[in-house]
């Protein structure tokens, strides 16, 4: 039936999750066609705890993705292909690119800053899950076993990660951050609960 009801491309939409997201490109939020299947955040975006709420809310997600977006810009991802360029007879005779961080571009070097600035901020106990899920696009599951966590318990060590990480981008307030009901509390004593200094006067 999805790939009936699709347009012009009905095998992509019959085998992804396709929505329309607002992301950043070039330097400013346009809308843009993603695949939401793609990533473990996405998964988590959409599936809802015993409550009938998101494992992971939108200032979650939306720190997720971004620091998956740094990561790409980065190139911190592991080549998983041979490099050829040198083997090729036109480059037999000329210099071959530099490797390591004088081959990278300036935006990949900015980025790289940004990616290690962010992992500072949530600290090397966190840092590691946010690499494993949100960069490397690994479950939940195999994060767990790689790092011999007991069962169900990445998603709540991955929820703190990304609410650490959603603060650091400025996406989430230290108040919110904090406890959310907190920030909505006013006070809790009824009215002339609070002492008058008249007496000391």
């Amino acid at each position: 039936m999805r790939r009936h009801r699709a347009g012009s491309e009905p095998f992509l939409e019959h085998h992804q999750l396709r929505e329309t997201s607002d992301r950043e490109v070039n330097g400013s939020k346009r809308p843009v066609v993603v695949n939401e299947g793609e990533s473990p955040l996405g998964w988590l975006r959409r599936r809802k705890d015993r409550n009938g709420m998101p494992l992971i809310d939108a200032n979650q997600y939306e720190a997720g993705e971004r620091l998956r977006a740094e990561f790409e810009r980065a190139q911190l991802s592991p080549s998983v292909t041979s490099k050829w360029e040198s083997a090729a007879p036109s480059r037999r005779m000329r210099r071959a690119a530099p490797e390591g961080a004088a081959g990278l571009s300036d935006q990949a070097l900015v980025s790289r800053q940004r990616v290690f600035q962010a992992l500072d901020a949530v600290g090397p106990e966190l840092s590691g899950v946010l690499i494993d899920v949100c960069c490397h696009l690994l479950g939940l599951t195999d994060a767990e076993k790689n790092r011999n966590w007991p069962q169900r318990s990445g998603k709540v060590i991955l929820q703190i990660a990304l609410t650490g990480l959603a603060r650091h981008y400025g996406i989430l307030s230290d108040t919110d951050a904090a406890n959310p009901v907190r920030a909505r509390l006013n006070h809790w004593g009824m009215e002339g609960f609070r002492p008058s200094l008249d007496k000391w006067r």
